[in-house]
This record gives structure tokens, C-alpha cells and sequence, in this order.
């Protein structure tokens, strides 16, 4: 009988992994899945003697093929590949909006410079008078616009910032779910090899949303923290973020966990939540001031110098610009009706024909000045390092794109070399287990024929 039970084991073992085989290459073409194993063990012989060679093969378990490295791996990339990517398209539109010649601040700036140098030539004519006002506020509409794509793409940002965090709560509340199943399944010693695949690829998901640190425990679960440590799950239970708004108007976040609140930083944090945060931090913010900075430097400076000037009628000067740092639509405008015969272009009360003040006029453009993330430059010359420095930061960040894109595939290769599923590899183990099946079914006949044999010698 030990052969029958021998050979009755042996061929339970074949079918169940032929079952596994079958269930790897059903899962051939599914993202993420990780392929199985069963694993065997010999039986030692429970009676005694020379001739008691075992009681078969023993299948105790079911075993995933993962590598909690190559995961890691895999996730990091992820997030640096949201990173870098939710900041790129923000950056390129930038680029296209500032690089544009015909309709930048410095043509616009040209322009305005270009009138009053013609101006020059005959202070007292009208229509180059009437042609500075005119580029004046063709320059302020320059400035408004540009201003105005910057409070754009903020709020672009902020709203992106809040959809992220959603899919994260999302996301985090589903982890949760699925650890407390794959507990669950492990307690009842059931294979949760299919909640831990879906319960990864939540993961994978939320690496690309927000950089994520990833513990494993004993019965199977995973805790999921931010790069700061707060936490995002801890077993079968799920933190939540909120965005908050301050006076100003500017976001911030918090974590919500068991009760306690913690504040968390909009930069640094990897994935697109890091990408938004450090692109509003690094560029759009400094940007955004330095536009502000240029408005107000060229109000100053022009208004001072029209102010110790005359105009046509004896007059003192007054100001060609008008700043309000609070508008997103208006931030510069021209003084509402103000006149050609109003711009003190004289040096001299008596004398309308004196281009002395309009002389030093046409030197504002070369005056230095303070703009918040260049320091002191040129007024003509800081929308052209402004420009050039967010090239530098687009390309930078394209080109980190590209590593983590790279990183991001040999990390997906590296992790299918281990737990993807390889279509030759399971054909050989179907027609090796198929075989297996085949020779415990044979041991089964041999052993009933020399059974019958026994009884009919007996008899």
C-alpha cells in the first residue's frame, strides 16, 4: 500500500503544480503579476526498517517569486518619473511663452525705449509723444499677460495638488483594505497571492503620486510612510492628507492619523505631489516675484525720473505708470488720461523744446536694479537672464526626466526577470510535471496489478 500512497501523492503534487503552471501562463500578458511556485518536500517513511523509504512528496505551500528589493527599486523610479514629468509640462509652456520674440517683455521693453529714443529727435511733436504712451502700454499689457499665465499655471498647480491627493487617500484606503484581506488569507492559510499583486500595484501606483517608504511585515502586510516617515498605512489602517489654504491664499498640506495631525512639507516629497511642490518653490513663485520685482523697479525708476521733468505747459511731471502688485490682470498699467503734452520730457520749465529729462529717461533701461532671484542687474537685461535661467532649470529637468525614465524601464526589466512570467520556462515545467503525473499514475497500475497478483496467489 506505501506504493499506492507513495504514487498518490506524488501525482496530488503533479496536479497541483500543473494548477500553478496553468495559472502563470493564464497570466502571461497581466501587468504585475507575479508568477508562483509550489514548493515540495519529501515525506519521512512513518514506519521503521531498512526498506521504509517515505510516504511520498508533501506540497506544504505556495510561494510567490518577489523580490522586495527589486520592488523598491522599481517604485523609487516611479516616483522620480512623476516627479520630474508633472513639472516638465509646466516648464515648456513657460518657455514657449517667455522665448516667444514678438510678444515678450524685452521686445515689448525695446519698443517702449525705441519710441522715446525717436522722441528725441523732436521733443515737442505730439504723435512720438502720443507713440511712447502708446508703447508704454503695449509693455504693460506685455507684463499683465505674462502675469496672468504665471497666476494660470498656479492655479493649475493647486488644483493638480488637490486631484493627487485624492488618488492618494484613494489609493491608501485600498491598501489598507487588501492588508487586512491578505492577513486575513494568511491567518486561514490560504495563498493571497493575488491581494498581494493588486495590493503592489496600488503601491506603484502611489509611488508615482508621492515618494514612498515601504516596510513589510510578518503576516504578509506592508506599511506605507511618506519620505518624512508620516505615515500612510499601517496595516489595515489608512492616513489621509488634506490641502490646506493659508491667508495668503497659498496651499499647504497635513496628514490626518489616528487622531493626530501632521504638517507636511508641499517640496521634497518625490512623485507628482514632490514634482508640484518643488516646481511652484524653485520657479514658478521666484518667477512670479521676479516679473513683479522688474514692474515695480521700471514704475520707480520712470516715475521718479518723469517727476524731476516738465512738461509742454511748465508743469511738473507725473507718473506713466501705475502699479498694483494685488491685480493678476493689471498689474502695470499706463495713468488713465494721461496726455502726450503731459510727459516731462524737459529739463527745464521754460524751455518745452529741452530733451534734457527724456535724455535720462532713455537711461532708466540701463540702470541697475534689484529683481528678487537675479539680485542687482541691468533693467534691459534681467527678462533676458530671467529667460535664460529657466531654460537652464527646463532643461535640467528634462534631462532628469530621461535618466528616470531609463531608470525606470531596467528597474521593470529587472523586476520581470524575477517574478514576470516566462512562457518557456512554465512549457518545460507543464510537460515535466505532466510527466511526473504520468509516472505516479503508472506506479498506481503497477501496484494494483502486483496487488491483484498477491490475492490471486492467495487464492
Amino acid at each position: 500500500m506505501s506504493m499506492i500512497n507513495n504514487a498518490l501523492s506524488g501525482s496530488l503534487a503533479a496536479q497541483a503544480a500543473l494548477s500553478v503552471a496553468s495559472q502563470n501562463v493564464a497570466n502571461l500578458m497581466t501587468p504585475g503579476y507575479t508568477r508562483q511556485g509550489i514548493l515540495l518536500t519529501a515525506m519521512q517513511p512513518s514506519r521503521t526498517g531498512a526498506f521504509a523509504a517515505g510516504d511520498g512528496v508533501a506540497t506544504p505551500s505556495l510561494f510567490r517569486f518577489a523580490d522586495d528589493y527589486k520592488s523598491l527599486q522599481m517604485w523609487q523610479a516611479a516616483s522620480s518619473v512623476g516627479e520630474f514629468g508633472t513639472a516638465q509640462p509646466y516648464l515648456t509652456q513657460l518657455e514657449q511663452v517667455m522665448g516667444d520674440d514678438t510678444s515678450t517683455i524685452n521686445s515689448g521693453m525695446d519698443a517702449f525705449f525705441s519710441a522715446l529714443n525717436a522722441a528725441s529727435v523732436e521733443p515737442t511733436s505730439t504723435p512720438l509723444r502720443q507713440q511712447v504712451i502708446s508703447a508704454a502700454e503695449a509693455l504693460a499689457v506685455r507684463f499683465n499677460s505674462l502675469n496672468q499665465v504665471l497666476a494660470n499655471q498656479r492655479s493649475a498647480v493647486y488644483q493638480q495638488r488637490t486631484t493627487t491627493v485624492g488618488q492618494v487617500n484613494t489609493l491608501a484606503a485600498d491598501i489598507a483594505k487588501l492588508n487586512q484581506k491578505i492577513a486575513s488569507a494568511t491567518a486561514l492559510g490560504a495563498s493571497p497571492s493575488g491581494l498581494m499583486d493588486e495590493r503592489d500595484n496600488k503601491i506603484d501606483a502611489m509611488a508615482k503620486l508621492v515618494g514612498v517608504n515601504v516596510i513589510s511585515q510578518a503576516d504578509g502586510t506592508r506599511n506605507v510612510s511618506l519620505r518624512n516617515g508620516a505615515p500612510l498605512v499601517v496595516g489595515s489602517t489608512a492616513a489621509s492628507i488634506k490641502v490646506t489654504t493659508a491667508p495668503d491664499g497659498t496651499q499647504g498640506m497635513a496628514i490626518e492619523f489616528a487622531k493626530e495631525t501632521f504638517a507636511v512639507p508641499t517640496t521634497d516629497l518625490g512623485g507628482e505631489l514632490g514634482g508640484l511642490g518643488n516646481f511652484e518653490n524653485d520657479v514658478l513663485t521666484p518667477l512670479k516675484q521676479s516679473i513683479s520685482d522688474m514692474a515695480a523697479q521700471l514704475t520707480t525708476a520712470f516715475n521718479t525720473q518723469l517727476g524731476a521733468g516738465f512738461a509742454m505747459d511748465g508743469s511738473p511731471g507725473v507718473a506713466l505708470f501705475q502699479l498694483d502688485t494685488t491685480s493678476v490682470s493689471a498689474l502695470l498699467t499706463v495713468t488713465a488720461g494721461i496726455k502726450p503734452q503731459d510727459l516731462a520730457f524737459s529739463s527745464n520749465a521754460t524751455l518745452p523744446g529741452d530733451s534734457g529729462n527724456l535724455l535720462k529717461l532713455i537711461g532708466v533701461k540701463s540702470q541697475p536694479v534689484t529683481v528678487g532671484s537675479l539680485g542687482s542687474v541691468l533693467l534691459g537685461d534681467a527678462y533676458t537672464q530671467l529667460v535664460s535661467r529657466l531654460g537652464t532649470d527646463s532643461q535640467q529637468n528634462a534631462g532628469a526626466l530621461s535618466v528616470s525614465e531609463t531608470v525606470r524601464t531596467y528597474a521593470e526589466s529587472n523586476w520581470k526577470s524575477t517574478s514576470g512570467v516566462n512562457e518557456d520556462e512554465e512549457a518545460v515545467n507543464i510537460i515535466q510535471y505532466q510527466q511526473m503525473y504520468q509516472a505516479n499514475m503508472k506506479v498506481i497500475a503497477v501496484a494494483n496489478s502486483l496487488f491483484d497478483a498477491t490475492l490471486a496467489m492467495m487464492g
